[in-house]
């Protein structure tokens, strides 16, 4: 099997949206075909990072819900090397996707909020089974062009679209929703990752 693929997902503090992310979209590739056999591997970190802490309870609940697992987390600052050995960058919003880019302004094309590039993804076929398994880091490099070239060509997400709701420190309702955001937008990506 050729490298593994790396995905990092972006937002704030690394306890809520990221590592929901993370978690989610490593179940559902994992669900596809085992991990190690799969050879993609997501990750998180925050732009200003509670380093240390665990996911926040109410985030984690989300993902228990859904089938994830929330165990041995702990949240960690996002640096210009993390995102340089990335293949793809996530975000939870166009502001994080703008401070990814500063940090580290060649990683730009690789870039994109989750919903947004989940709603790029859209049209792009899944690999065959060989392509993911011989080179599956080959894989999300070339899916990841495919999507950048897109960027111009089709209409942006309204913010409120694709930016994910930050709810830290708020109500239950609120951790739903970013939930929800995210598992309205996992299909499509998963697809066009694994087929």
């Amino acid at each position: 099997m050729g490298e593994q693929a790396r995905i990092l997902v972006v937002c704030t503090g690394n306890i809520c949206r990221s590592p929901f992310i993370e978690r989610l979209l490593q179940h559902e590739l994992d669900e596809r075909r085992s991990g190690s056999e799969l050879g993609i591997v997501v990750r998180s970190a925050g732009t200003a990072a509670l380093v240390g802490s665990p996911m926040d309870a109410q985030a984690a609940a989300q993902l228990v819900a859904r089938g994830g697992d929330a165990s041995g987390f702990r949240a960690r600052d996002l640096t210009p090397g993390l995102i340089a050995e990335s293949d793809l960058v996530l975000t939870a919003t166009r502001a994080h996707r703008g401070k990814v880019a500063l940090m580290c302004p060649k990683a730009l094309r690789r870039v994109f909020t989750f919903c947004d590039f989940a709603d790029l993804v859209t049209g792009i076929d899944g690999p065959t089974a060989p392509v993911i398994l011989t080179d599956p880091r080959g894989w999300v490099k070339r899916v990841t062009e495919k999507v950048a070239a897109a960027r111009g060509l089709t209409p942006p997400l309204a913010p409120d679209s694709a930016d994910i709701v930050d709810p830290y420190r708020r109500e239950d309702e609120v951790f739903a929703a970013m939930a929800q955001q995210v598992v309205q937008s996992l299909p499509a990506f998963v697809r066009a990752l694994v087929g």
